[in-house]
């Protein structure tokens, strides 16, 4: 065989490889479900978002509404949302997910937010599907991430919510900032000195936040590398003093709690025993901690890498959670609707 036939072989082959991974990748995206846009109008502004479904759904459907974390979130997530959306969808459940302020159509700036204007937004999202008449009102629950440690038990305390389920809540801002720096610095291999030098450095930063200090006076001592917006600033002035102890009493119906054991961002255990002690009966909680799992319920041998989170996501996004995490929420779910 000549070489400009092998050349031309190999570019044939490529080609069809090509189109096959495209294929694939096209095919692995098409979730299961009916999405819906939609809009929510509050004395706040806009807010905009997804509603999930079931496809060919018939009768009415119990309800997750998803809040966010920290960070300028849209309404997936990036996607991120869907593969569990899917899988709610499969045991006849709709999600609600709204783009937070600032992003996509919602109106405002999420950093203009208290944790309590999010327990308004909340209940805002929640009086909407109740007139939604695909939705049974009687099982409309929760699912939330890291920040939302914070705005759930407040919303338990004002809404009943037939269920709850909170992936790596912290307990205490304040705290949680300094195991989190101490973690990370850790584990990119930091020394114990520079660990600590950060701390200090951080904890001049709590001090002019308790002294309900100025923009100003934290750029005078910020260091340059670190220098935080003005936004940001004010939104963590707001919020730095979000404890969720006294909160967690609020919860009258079944909880489930979501850990990771290689969390760098939430001290797990404290998390754990403070849900444990606050929450009664304790027959309501439940628990569950994975190994090799960081914040996001990501596996830890891709958490750390933006490519490898890419290449999972493309190729099998209903894998890029770490195993057993959405079977604990489908579990909880479908013990609840018996």
């Amino acid at each position: 065989m000549s070489n400009w036939n092998k050349r031309y072989i190999s570019v044939i082959v490529a080609i069809l490889l090509m189109v096959g991974a495209g294929l694939y990748i096209v095919d692995q995206s098409d979730f299961d479900m009916e999405e819906q846009t939609i809009e929510i109008q509050s004395p706040q502004g806009k807010l905009t978002g997804t509603l999930t479904l079931p496809r060919n759904h018939s009768g009415k459907l119990g309800l997750v509404l998803f809040i966010h974390g920290d960070g300028p979130i849209d309404s997936t997530h990036g996607e991120g949302y869907k593969p569990l959306w899917e899988r709610l969808a499969s045991i006849g459940y709709a999600s609600l997910s709204l783009d937070k302020r600032g992003i996509g159509g919602s109106e405002g700036n999420w950093l203009d937010q208290s944790m309590d204007d999010r327990v308004v937004e909340a209940q805002q999202a929640i009086a909407w599907a109740k007139e939604q008449s695909i939705i049974d009102d009687s099982k409309i629950g929760v699912w939330g991430a890291s920040q939302a440690g914070w705005v759930i038990p407040k919303l338990a305390g004002k809404e009943h919510l037939a269920f709850s389920i909170l992936v790596s809540p912290a307990i205490n801002w304040l705290e949680q900032g300094e195991y989190n720096t101490r973690s990370q610095m850790a584990k990119d291999g930091y020394s114990t000195e520079e660990i600590q030098n950060q701390v200090d450095y951080e904890n001049q930063i709590k001090e002019i936040l308790k002294k309900h200090g100025t923009y100003e006076e934290y750029t005078k001592i910020a260091r340059e590398d670190n220098l935080i917006s003005k936004e940001r600033w004010n939104f963590i002035k707001k919020n730095f003093a979000s404890d969720a102890t006294a909160d967690l009493h609020h919860f009258k119906t079944p909880v489930l709690l979501l850990l990771g054991e290689d969390d760098v961002n939430v001290d797990i255990v404290d998390t754990e025993q403070a849900y444990r002690k606050g929450i009664q009966p304790s027959s309501l909680l439940h628990v569950k901690n994975f190994s090799n799992t960081e914040h996001s319920m990501l596996p830890t041998s891709i958490a750390g890498s933006e490519w490898k989170q890419s290449l999972r996501f493309l190729f099998a996004p209903r894998s890029i959670t770490v195993d057993g995490y959405m079977d604990e929420i489908e579990h909880m779910l479908t013990a609840f609707s018996l």
